[in-house]
């Protein structure tokens, strides 16, 4: 293993990545401040738990596309209503993991234990909702029918991919296009939400709006096959929860599919991981192994790259600036996440 190549690419990554956000942090610190105070409660709990959301962190990749998107096409990214609808995105996503955390009776996330671990599923249910409705009610001061109707969207579309999940899991004759539609709307619908919206809040033209809500489509399908790769692939150091967690919970994603494709005889070996929710004898280093061997991966990391162009074409259609250069970028920031 080359380990100065790796610590260079990873530092390299950041670079990159501080480089993007350092075009709007300043608004993204305002974010924070308004996460907090959207975050407060004068019931307790919720305002512990809130402070504990918010100081877990994460990249804010979700507010920073709608900080980025509102600059891109000509507004004002620190306008008090951009800062809030950024907040909201957050809040949503926010919502998402919480609630995505119980049904895959996860321990932690970003390396802290998970809500429901750590406070019981009761209580992370409820935390989940108070973040959906909270999110909904800052969006009402918007007073925007097109912004409140593009959120109703996003989240009937989340809420349908965790039901559609639940569905196909266990089982390994999973399809392309079941997994693709399940990622759409887990994960794509809310970055292209996020981009649309900050088009909006920034008077885009609805060519530009488009452009943007196309262009958010193609980078979330890119980063959760790119997710979905480094749980297939990397260490628990490296991704900050559990490792090869998703077949462990009954969750068969691109790499698989197409390793199943090709070696059929490996579906009972899967289906015994799966059930078991445990590896033994069929081993996650075995599995890599011939999913590296048979071109499976290669094959996943060219689907996330072509999604990745796709998002840099959509950009055509918005005039050039230092935030557009930033919104150009993070796809290749996306497709190096130790990939």
């Amino acid at each position: 293993m080359n380990t100065s190549g790796n610590t260079a690419a990873v530092e390299a990554q950041r670079l990159t990545a501080r480089r993007i956000f350092s075009l709007v942090a300043a608004e993204l610190a305002l974010v924070e401040q308004e996460f907090e105070r959207q975050a407060r409660s004068n019931i307790q709990v919720i305002a512990y738990i809130g402070d504990y959301l918010r100081a877990s962190g994460g990249k804010r990749v979700r507010p920073a596309l709608t900080l980025l998107s509102a600059a891109a096409v000509g507004g004002d990214a620190s306008r008090p209503n951009v800062v809030r609808m950024a907040t909201v995105m957050e809040f949503l996503h926010t919502a998402t993991l919480v609630h995505d955390d119980i049904i895959d009776n996860a321990e932690t996330r970003r390396n802290r234990p998970s809500i429901n671990s750590r406070f019981g599923n009761q209580t992370a249910v409820l935390m989940g909702d108070w973040l959906y409705m909270s999110a909904f009610e800052t969006s009402l001061k918007e007073r925007s029918l097109e912004i409140l109707d593009i959120l109703t969207n996003v989240t009937r579309k989340m809420t349908e991919g965790e039901l559609l999940q639940l569905t196909l899991l266990g089982r390994a004759d999973v399809t392309e296009e079941q997994y693709y539609d399940v990622l759409r709307r887990k994960t794509a619908y809310l970055f292209s939400a996020c981009c649309e919206i900050g088009a909006i809040l920034g008077g885009a033209n609805p060519s530009q709006s488009r452009a943007l809500r196309d262009y958010g489509m193609n980078l979330g399908t890119a980063f959760q096959l790119v997710d979905d790769l480094l749980d297939f692939t990397s260490d628990e150091d490296a991704l900050g929860k559990a490792a090869g967690a998703d077949l462990l919970e009954g969750k068969v994603t691109l790499p698989l599919i197409h390793l199943l494709a090709e070696e059929p005889r490996m579906k009972a070996g899967v289906q015994s991981v799966m059930r078991e929710g445990a590896y033994g004898e069929f081993t996650r280093d075995a599995l890599v192994r011939a999913a590296e061997k048979g071109g499976a991966l290669e094959r996943a990391r060219a689907a996330a790259t072509s999604y990745a162009e796709a998002a840099v074409q959509a950009l055509a259609e918005v005039e050039p600036s230092k935030y557009t250069d930033g919104l150009r970028s993070i796809p290749s920031y996306i497709l190096e996440r130790e990939m």
